[in-house]
């Protein structure tokens, strides 16, 4: 396993960091697993090198950061071995309060996660979106009581527009107030409109780049075909896929899997290959309901691709709708 800085803090993370969304409880998706499935899979990171891991208080409404909090805390020594994260914003209960970015609902939902987790502190405490009812500096002046009362000791961000998060930032360091180290958006070889704006403030600003859906719900990996056969539980039980992702889409899916036979490699490790190339990016969120994702993800940290292997992977990309924000 390599390990980089998450952007210019002094954080450091493992290059692949294994999303938790994965594990929780099937009642809310079907490919879902329980914790005692979940559980050989975390093992195998741990002992792959993986220290960052990422979950979200309304994974599994709030079930995967129970299992997050036990699995890490029985496979490490210590707590400081690992790079723990979860994220804020979507509904987590019925009131009008339990959800969005209100000073309110953040410093509720930070105690929440932090008993879910059973831990007095997250390492990196994400806004999941960006909430258009409450002010900003509301938000920046909430998190930054969160990292000042040592909840957190970093903050970061999600999927949103880049004049969003270079106002939130201004705001922040405006005010002498914790701005965000991570920018954690959907980012993958068929969608790359981050590349136009988002990624080049990023760089700039010495922001780390965490992408999520790093294999396209599955897409680059041949889980799904044009044919629309889907070969996987998830595939076959996912209603954003088809919404997500357009059939000039599967023209770059051809071009991964012709590199990948080429190099007598699966198609994931490719995809991975090039995400982990592009500037910016600091760890890939990769879900892992078999061992075998696992494995793709970890290989792909040392495989190099060429400059004309990335042409040719690059060369079939077609624009999209923004999509991801919401």
């Amino acid at each position: 396993m390599q390990y980089v800085k998450l952007g210019s803090s002094g954080l450091r993370v493992s290059r692949i960091c294994l999303g938790m969304m994965s594990y929780g409880s099937p009642r809310s998706r079907d490919w879902i697993l329980r914790e005692d499935a979940a559980e050989p899979i975390v093992r195998r990171a741990v002992e792959s090198g993986v220290t960052f891991f990422d979950t979200a208080d309304m994974y599994s409404e709030g079930a995967s950061e129970e299992i997050t909090g036990r699995l890490l805390a029985k496979l490490f020594a210590r707590r400081d071995d690992y790079i723990l994260a979860t994220k804020v914003y979507f509904p987590t209960g019925p009131g009008p309060n339990d959800r969005g970015l209100s000073r309110k609902h953040i410093l509720a939902a930070i105690d929440d996660s932090l008993t879910r987790l059973g831990t007095d502190h997250v390492d990196l405490y994400q806004i999941h979106r960006w909430d258009p009812e409450t002010p900003i500096e509301e938000t920046m002046e909430a998190l930054h009581d969160v990292v000042r009362a040592g909840k957190a000791r970093y903050i970061g961000a999600s999927s949103m527009y880049a004049w969003q998060f270079a106002k939130a930032q201004h705001i922040a360091r405006t005010a002498g107030w914790t701005a965000f180290v991570s920018m954690q958006n959907h980012y993958n070889l068929v969608y790359r409109e981050e590349e136009r704006e988002m990624l080049p403030l990023c760089v700039d600003q010495g922001v780390g780049v965490i992408p999520w859906s790093p294999l396209a719900r599955g897409l680059l990996t041949g889980s799904r075909r044009r044919d629309g056969r889907r070969d996987t539980v998830r595939s076959g039980s996912d209603p954003l896929a088809g919404s997500m992702y357009e059939d000039a889409d599967f023209d770059v899916v051809d071009v991964v899997r012709a590199v990948a036979d080429e190099r007598g490699l699966p198609a994931a490790q490719i995809a991975l290959a090039w995400l982990l190339g592009r500037p910016g990016v600091s760890a890939p969120i990769v879900g892992a309901s078999k061992a075998g994702h696992l494995d793709d993800a970890i290989a792909a940290v040392d495989v190099a691709l060429s400059e004309e292997e990335t042409a040719r992977l690059e060369t079939p990309y077609r624009p999209h709708q923004i999509i991801g924000h919401s």
